[in-house]
C-alpha cells in the first residue's frame, strides 16, 4: 500500500513538472485567436481547464448552466488577466444549445477546441443508487452528444485540425477492476470498434434504462460500482471511438480529432471532496490533449497523459 502511494505521489510530481515545461514554438499551433469552449466550467476540473488553456494564451469560453455562478467564475479569471468569456449553456436544453451556437457564430464565427466536462453523479462514497439514472444518462451521454452534434459545424477548418475532448472515467472501462461490465454480449459489441456504431451505443443505454425501470438491472451484468455513472461514461467512451472514426474520414484541412480522458478521483463537489487528486492535476491531461501538436491522435482514451485501454 505504501509503495502504491509513493508511486502515485511520484507520478503527480512528474505531471506537475510536465505542466511547467512550455510548448516550443514549432509545437505551438494555436494563437490568442484560437477559441476553446469548456462545458460545465464554473468550478472544479472544468474551471481549472479554462484557467490552464487561457494560461497557454487561448481565448476560452467558460460555460455554466447557472448564469450567475458562471459569470462570477469567469470574472475571477478575467481579473487575473486571462482572456476568458462566458455564456450560459445547459446541455439538456435544446434551446440553450441553439442560443449558445448562435452566439458563438455571431461573436467568434467559429471555434477550435471543445472540452465536454459537464456531467452529474448522484452517488457518493459507497452508495450505489440508480434512482437518478435517467438524469445521469441524459446529461453525461445524451447531453454530450447533443452539444457535439450542434457545434461540429462551427469548428474551424484548419490544417492542424479541430479538437474534441470528452471528460470520462476509468469507471467506464469495459474490463475495469471496480466496474467491469459482466454482460458478455454487450461488452463484445462495445469492444468491437470496427463494427461499433452510435446506434449500438444508444441501444446499450436504452437497455440499461429499461432494466432500471423494470427493477432487473442488478442481474443484467452491469457494473457494480457507481452503476449509472459507470454506464454513462462507458457510453461516452464508446461514442468517442465512433465519433473519431467518422470524423477521420474528413478531407485534409477539415479534420476533427476526438479523444477522451479520465481526470482521476478528483477533490471536487462531484466526489464530495473525497478524491485524492487536485483539480489542477485532474485537468492537466485534458488540456494536454486539447493542445497536442500531433493531431493524428484520435479515438484514444488517456489518463495522466498516457493511453489506457477502453
Amino acid at each position: 500500500m505504501v509503495g502504491s502511494k509513493e508511486k502515485r505521489d511520484k507520478r503527480l510530481q512528474e505531471i506537475s513538472l510536465l505542466r511547467t515545461i512550455p510548448y516550443s514554438d514549432h509545437q505551438r499551433w494555436w494563437t490568442s485567436e484560437t477559441v476553446a469552449v469548456v462545458t460545465g466550467a464554473n468550478r472544479g476540473i472544468g474551471f481549472e481547464m479554462v484557467r490552464q488553456l487561457a494560461g497557454h494564451g487561448l481565448t476560452v469560453i467558460l460555460t455554466s448552466r447557472d448564469e450567475n455562478v458562471g459569470v462570477e467564475a469567469a470574472k475571477i479569471l478575467q481579473e487575473g488577466g486571462f482572456n476568458v468569456d462566458f455564456h450560459r449553456l445547459d446541455i439538456l436544453d435544446p434551446s440553450s444549445i441553439q442560443d449558445f451556437c448562435k452566439w458563438i457564430q455571431e461573436k467568434y464565427g467559429f471555434f477550435d477546441v471543445l472540452i465536454n466536462n459537464a456531467g452529474v453523479n448522484y452517488n457518493v462514497g459507497t452508495g450505489n443508487s440508480v434512482e437518478f439514472s435517467q438524469m445521469v444518462l441524459s446529461t453525461n451521454y445524451y447531453g454530450t452528444k447533443n452539444i457535439i452534434n450542434a457545434m461540429i459545424p462551427l469548428m474551424r477548418r484548419a490544417s492542424q485540425g479541430a479538437r474534441i475532448v470528452n471528460v470520462t472515467s476509468r469507471l467506464g472501462r469495459l474490463k475495469g477492476r471496480h466496474s467491469k461490465l459482466e454482460n458478455e454480449t454487450v461488452r463484445a459489441k462495445l469492444m468491437d470498434v470496427d463494427s461499433l456504431t452510435e446506434e449500438i451505443v444508444d441501444e446499450t443505454v436504452s437497455e440499461f434504462l429499461k432494466q432500471v425501470e423494470e427493477g432487473t438491472w442488478e442481474s443484467g451484468g452491469w457494473p457494480h460500482s457507481f452503476t449509472d455513472y459507470s454506464v454513462s461514461k462507458m457510453a461516452v467512451n464508446a461514442y468517442t471511438r465512433v465519433l473519431a472514426k467518422e470524423l477521420s474520414e474528413r478531407p485534409e484541412g477539415e479534420k476533427i480529432y476526438a479523444n477522451c480522458f479520465c481526470p482521476g478521483w478528483v477533490k471536487t463537489a462531484m466526489t464530495g471532496y473525497a478524491g485524492n487528486v487536485s483539480a489542477e492535476d485532474g485537468a492537466d491531461t485534458g488540456v494536454w490533449l486539447a493542445l497536442l501538436p500531433d493531431q493524428a491522435i484520435t479515438g484514444k482514451f488517456f489518463a495522466e497523459r498516457r493511453e489506457i485501454s477502453f
